[in-house]
């Protein structure tokens, strides 16, 4: 590990080299080195695909007691509920779960009805803006390490993914790791493998992406990983396919 690293000021003055430091690091030293230094105030935050199992087994081994987190948007498929416990029963630990503000919610279906995400991008973002980003700017409110499972290989909007960078929400700025960048499909697939790392039932039904119920679609072996989310926007050019928690902005 970077010996300038070993006993780091607070999150908000990591110099440029400790940057770069962070960025040349293996996955589990950013997990370990994360816990040590930021405690509680580091996290994973994570929907439960793939990639970010693979952080939670690497966490068990490296940096047992390291906070995780998912955003509970109230319309996740049931299969995905499941997975949930069955991953805290795995590793013996509790998952903090961020829900939508019932106020919003229940002023967003009122005012545009439960399926508003069909009527355009604009009531889709929207709606993901209710369940997911502002659950995930509270969640935020607590770290100051965020880790996240971005790869770059699962979008184009995502081929720049740095291991760690600066974001701002809320007017601050948050320390933001994805460990696991640079890894390939092939290589979370192996490494779930070699330690049996529970892998989502979606995924055997042809499920590359995984999110709200309805908004995610299994997809076909030439389509992008991210083709199956809000399907009945695919026609559009150049569209990011994301909800929102990865883009700048103060949410709801």
């Amino acid at each position: 590990m970077n010996s300038s690293l070993q006993d780091a000021p607070p999150v908000t003055t990591l110099d440029e080299t400790s940057l770069d430091a962070l960025n040349a690091m293996p996955p589990e030293a950013l997990l370990s080195w994360a816990l040590r230094v930021y405690g509680n105030r580091a996290g994973i935050i994570t929907s439960f695909q793939d990639t970010g199992c693979v952080m939670i087994d690497m966490m068990s081994r490296t940096a047992p007691g390291l906070r995780v987190i998912t955003i509970d948007p109230l319309r996740l498929p049931e299969e995905t509920y499941a997975h949930i416990d069955a991953v805290e029963a795995r590793y013996n630990m509790l998952v903090e779960r961020f829900q939508p503000n019932p106020a919003n919610l229940e002023r967003m279906v009122r005012q545009h009805g439960e399926y508003l995400f069909f009527d355009s991008k604009a009531k889709q973002e929207h709606c993901c803006g209710v369940r997911k980003v502002e659950p995930n700017l509270r969640a935020l409110a607590t770290l100051d390490v965020w880790f996240t499972g971005l790869r770059r290989d699962q979008s184009s909007a995502r081929t720049t993914t740095q291991r760690a960078q600066w974001v701002e929400r809320c007017g601050r700025p948050i320390l933001k790791l994805a460990p696991l960048a640079d890894w390939s499909a092939t290589e979370i697939r192996e490494y779930m493998s070699r330690h049996d790392v529970p892998v989502h039932p979606l995924y055997a039904e042809g499920y590359t992406s995984l999110g709200c119920v309805i908004c995610t679609t299994p997809t076909l072996p030439h389509e992008a990983p991210r083709a199956g989310r809000w399907r009945w926007f695919n026609y559009l050019e150049n569209d990011a396919k994301e909800c929102g928690i990865h883009i700048g902005g103060s949410g709801i």
